[in-house]
């Protein structure tokens, strides 16, 4: 049996490193926890956060050039979207931490 406290701090450190606008932080805590922790919840979360994570990347580089075409209303969405989506997980993770969350409209390259 997995320490649900545990779960629940190793999964929210995974959602959360986003916050952190570092693309080092972002990506290597979510990495870090896949490689050290043994639990399948956990690392289920963390491949969820490395995989939003390089969309996030990649729909920047889209919703960037196209935000100046539309006067900042792409980039508004793309804003509001990227935020919305990790405080949905976090608040997932804090409700049901026994359970991996699963981010909608999101390619899954790991």
């Amino acid at each position: 049996m997995y320490d649900s406290d545990k779960r629940k701090l190793l999964s929210l450190v995974c959602h959360g490193a986003i916050f952190f606008s570092t693309l080092l932080f972002s990506i290597g805590a979510p990495i870090a926890v896949l490689l050290v922790s043994d639990d399948p919840v956990v690392k289920e979360n963390a491949t969820e956060a490395i995989n939003f994570h390089f969309n996030v990347w990649l729909y920047a580089l889209i919703l960037v050039p196209l935000s100046f075409l539309t006067l900042g209303l792409a980039g508004l969405i793309g804003f509001v979207l990227h935020w919305g989506l990790t405080i949905m997980a976090i608040l997932h993770i804090l409700q049901n931490p026994n359970q991996p969350y699963r981010y909608p409209f999101i390619f899954r390259i790991v």
